[in-house]
């Protein structure tokens, strides 16, 4: 349930409602709009009826959210919800905001030279993984703490925010020291104890869709950690599988616009390891951007075909220039600007 305040309710009005709602065990969610103060109510819907919240005065009136995620849905927030990752860069709110770096970090000649390309050709964020979950046990596993540090070192050298992957609870105090942004990965969509505590962190999260999640399920992720007190979610579409077997998976970029309509958070498209095959990144991170994504998560290496991860499905530094040159002439048709 939420409660809807009146554009001429005051700030005593609703600590008023707030303190109400917490005397009677409501955990409680405010979001205060342009025109209108929202408090989310999560408790027992039929007690929210008896204890005369309709009667407060500032309140306009209460609004039942049908659907299993409520602080996600955008009946709980209407205006997009606009993250800020530091050093003036933000996903949401009309940007368009491109991630880009090696699925994996292997040396610092490695990562310093995407770093600097990827940055002189117009990426915002610097991904990087330093703790690669494998199919395979005998796979690169990644640097670990050694990855990380290079990462803040890039960032140092770059000015660019880092995203990154957390694995578990025990790495999170770790990972949280030295990156900027939280990623989830697909893996752990539903690992709900990762997310409960990545909840309690002030850090922006990246939460990918899991190969087999519904949006549903997707939502229903997100709304783990925003009801564990964090607001600063990013949804990442990266395929689904299906039984299609030429691409590495299914880009459903129909969750792009769907899920903009059923939740205020903003989306970015994985395209690099939803297609799985470099030659058709491009093609998809247009669609991507047409379909209305807020951003763009690229994996680049300076060398494919020596990848330690992912080679196939890596640009070129070359290549990335060239679809961010592409991408700067398409983001404004869409009313969005590179920043």
């Amino acid at each position: 349930m939420i409660v809807v305040m009146s554009h001429l309710a005051d700030q005593r009005d609703i600590d008023s409602v707030i303190n109400k709602l917490k005397n009677f065990g409501f955990q409680v969610h405010l979001s205060q709009g342009v025109e209108r103060t929202i408090i989310g109510a999560v408790g027992d819907r039929t007690q929210l009826l008896d204890v005369g919240i309709e009667a407060m005065p500032g309140v306009e009136k209460l609004v039942p959210i049908m659907r299993p995620y409520k602080l996600a849905s955008r009946v709980f927030k209407e205006e997009d919800t606009v993250v800020q990752l530091g050093n003036g860069v933000a996903v949401g709110g009309g940007n368009l905001t491109v991630m880009a770096g090696p699925c994996a970090v292997e040396s610092k000649e490695q990562l310093f030279q995407v770093a600097k390309e990827a940055k002189e050709a117009g990426a915002a964020v610097l991904r990087g993984g330093a703790y690669k979950p494998r199919t395979s046990p005998y796979s690169f596993q990644g640097l670990e703490e050694e990855g990380l540090k290079l990462l803040a070192e890039a960032r140092e050298l770059t000015g660019m925010p880092v995203v990154t992957e957390v694995m578990d609870v025990n790495t999170l105090p770790l990972v949280c020291e030295y990156a900027d942004v939280l990623q989830i990965g697909a893996r752990n969509m539903q690992n709900f104890f990762l997310l409960r505590e990545v909840a309690k962190t002030d850090k922006p999260v990246l939460l990918k869709r899991s190969p087999a999640g519904t949006i549903e399920e997707w939502l229903m992720a997100a709304e783990y950690i925003l009801a564990g007190g964090n607001p600063k979610v990013i949804l990442c579409e990266r395929g689904i599988k299906t039984f299609e077997t030429f691409t590495r998976n299914t880009l459903d970029l129909t969750a792009v616009p769907v899920v903009k309509y059923l939740s205020h958070l903003p989306v970015v498209v994985d395209p690099s390891h939803a297609i799985g095959n470099w030659r058709f990144v491009q093609d998809m991170s247009r669609a991507a951007v047409a379909a209305g994504a807020d951003g763009l998560l690229i994996e680049v290496h300076p060398n494919p075909a020596e990848a330690l991860c992912d080679g196939p499905q890596s640009l070129t530094p070359d290549n990335f220039t060239a679809l961010m040159q592409e991408l700067k002439r398409i983001a404004p048709a869409m009313g969005k600007s590179i920043n």
